[in-house]
């Protein structure tokens, strides 16, 4: 299987999931110009893609939906809520009822080759999921929009070759910076986004033999900066893990407008 981001950030988000005979969306929340340009970069067309797995329905994830799920005839997973919500979003146009497939926490779905397993996570929208993709003994992991982590979540990424995981913000950046009161309690909720300091402890949860690639995702462009993000995630496996020093990986973090090169288990 191959991974790569297309967009990673408050301002929008889609990833790529895929090998020789299935391609997928998550999210798709840039325009359908910027889709097709990171998709082009990985060697693909739009018109392969065969399903978006949407996590929510919050505008940085959905913006592009409605206009590659008809360009392209593409089916959409969500939760019922999820997708109830998306049809009613007048900004995305009418999507055809055909292309809704609901699915369900724990229960695990074959796309082609690929099994996807979708898990409930913490966030401020009204049924929200994150997924892992397994072919053939590797497994892909991905989370982010989530206020916490729990043993459910743990136990759903755990035995990743490859994480996706959010660091979103820096605790004091945010505090300090100009959102308004509100905002910030609810970014720093249990319905929020995972600060660097948490998503390296998750980390340290999930480190596992056969782990590769980290890639660090979803980091707000007001309250994180990419090397601040990466150096405390770095800091929190340096102190906490060392029982996998033997193990060998790498940690990114994911470009906020541009494709990522590809990853390959």
């Amino acid at each position: 299987m191959e991974f790569g981001t297309i967009a990673s950030g408050s301002s929008g988000n889609c990833l790529y999931i895929g090998d020789n005979q299935t391609h997928l969306l998550i999210d798709a929340g840039i325009s359908k110009k910027r889709i097709n340009e990171g998709l082009k970069s990985f060697g693909i067309e739009g018109g392969n893609i065969e399903g978006i797995l949407i996590t929510h329905e919050h505008t940085d994830h959905i913006a592009g939906l409605g206009v590659m799920a008809r360009k392209y005839n593409i089916p959409i997973y969500g939760t019922e809520k999820t997708l109830i919500e998306i049809e009613k979003s007048k900004s995305l146009g009418v999507i055809p009822d055909k292309l809704f497939r609901i699915v369900y926490p724990g229960k695990k779905i074959n796309i082609n080759d690929i099994t996807v397993e979708p898990f409930s996570i913490p966030h401020d929208a009204k049924d929200p999921i994150s997924y892992t993709f397994v072919k053939d003994n590797e497994k892909i992991g991905m989370v982010t929009d989530l206020g916490y982590y729990d043993d459910n979540i743990v136990n759903s990424l755990k035995d990743s070759n490859i994480l996706y995981i959010e660091a979103n913000h820096d605790i004091n950046m945010l505090q300090v910076g100009p959102y308004p009161y509100y905002l910030k309690q609810r970014i720093l909720g249990n319905r929020g986004h995972l600060c660097n300091e948490v998503a390296g402890r998750l980390i340290c949860e999930l480190i596992n033999d056969k782990l590769k690639q980290i890639v660090l995702g979803h980091l707000s462009k007001e309250n994180n900066y990419p090397d601040l993000a990466l150096e405390t995630v770095l800091l929190e496996i340096d102190f906490k893990s060392y029982k996998h020093k033997n193990n060998v990986f790498d940690v990114s973090v994911a470009p906020r407008s541009l494709a990522s090169n590809l990853i390959t288990i």
